[in-house]
């Protein structure tokens, strides 16, 4: 029997170009400072213009996959594997190599008529705006579920994660995920990414909802939840505690709902606080403050929140001390260029 999987994640692999302190392309590009968006029109140019004009730091990205890194730097080595599509490209090489230094498995399915995804990342100040091109990410196929190496890990894995902005283009395959982690009694996670998947991918994540056993957004994007199904109210307390009561398939597993608030405290609710020995719900938890010099860039940092709390449940840590790993490898995180962490390893248990 080959060993277990403490983490099998599914997302959009990206390579993130980086750029600090120009303001000037939100305004040129139409973006906000701090959102995450699909590149539509002229923000499609944006790529070239970094390319060509700008020092661009290249970083490993994608949600899920900055994520499982997150994961897998709590957790023993080869505890972590990563599903995405990618191309045939010196991208997908890139995302390889910085994943096998952190000691994440690429299952990547590959494709030859796209290229590689790339999201464009403008940080300015403490914010960061995204700006994505799926490329080859989009192509990621169910199939790709049923090839035996990739069964095989999905029979090893002891936990599921899902990325949101898969659900722009891979509902399919993410439900084929679910659904077998609640056969099987295994915790399914997601994120909800960004406030656009909730807004405007209503229906796919609502067909999510079901199979989702840990949903981790940030307040924003509570907010874009509550928007869209007319909740008519901004209380990150009260829309967490109305996201952990919504139905669910594995009635045997309590919902644990988790919503991050940047260096503001975190809220966490469960339709079933005692089982998952929490003390009352909602709970909220302080995050260790930052001096504003300490702070490079928050690129990255919910996905190492999410990461450290997953890898720490992983270990068997109960929920109040997986949020402590969390903050501290989104702490980490924001201390560093981009969704990297420091090496060394620090241990953050």
């Amino acid at each position: 029997m080959s060993s277990p999987l403490a983490l099998l994640a599914m997302g959009n692999p990206l390579l993130d170009m980086q750029v600090v302190d120009k303001p000037e392309l939100l305004e040129k590009y139409s973006l906000k400072p701090n959102d995450a968006v699909l590149a539509e029109g002229k923000q499609s140019e944006i790529y070239d213009d970094l390319q060509k004009n700008y020092d661009v730091l290249y970083v490993a990205g994608g949600a899920a996959q900055n994520c499982a890194r997150a994961a897998q730097y709590v957790l023993p080595a080869n505890s972590t594997a990563y599903l995405g599509c990618v191309g045939k490209d010196s991208l997908a090489d890139q995302l390889r190599a910085a994943n096998d230094k952190e000691g994440l498995q690429s299952a990547y399915q590959v494709v030859e008529d796209k290229p590689t995804g790339a999201c464009a990342v403008i940080i300015t100040g403490h914010d960061r705006s995204l700006c994505t091109t799926l490329g080859a990410a989009e192509s990621f196929s169910p199939a790709h579920l049923d090839k035996p190496e990739i069964k095989d890990l999905i029979e090893r894995a002891q936990a599921y994660y899902l990325g949101g902005f898969f659900l722009t283009h891979g509902l399919e395959s993410a439900l084929k995920l679910a659904k077998q982690a609640a056969e099987k009694n295994k915790p399914f996670a997601m994120n909800l990414s960004a406030p656009f998947i909730p807004q405007f991918f209503k229906s796919q994540v609502d067909e999510m909802m079901p199979y989702v056993d840990v949903l981790i957004g940030n307040e924003s994007e509570a907010e874009a939840y509550a928007a869209s199904h007319d909740w008519n109210t901004k209380d990150i307390a009260t829309i967490a505690s109305k996201l952990a009561e919504l139905p669910k398939k594995n009635t045997s597993t309590p919902r644990l709902v988790i919503i991050t608030q940047g260096a503001s405290s975190t809220i966490v609710a469960s339709n079933s606080p005692s089982a998952l020995g929490l003390s009352e719900s909602p709970k909220v938890y302080a995050v260790g403050k930052l001096e504003s010099s300490q702070i490079v860039d928050t690129n990255g940092a919910g996905d190492a929140f999410a990461g450290g709390f997953l890898g720490a449940r992983g270990l068997g840590k109960s929920v109040d001390e997986a949020i402590e790993v969390g903050h501290k490898m989104g702490a980490m995180c924001v201390q560093c260029s981009g969704p990297t962490f420091r090496f060394p390893k620090e241990n953050v248990l």
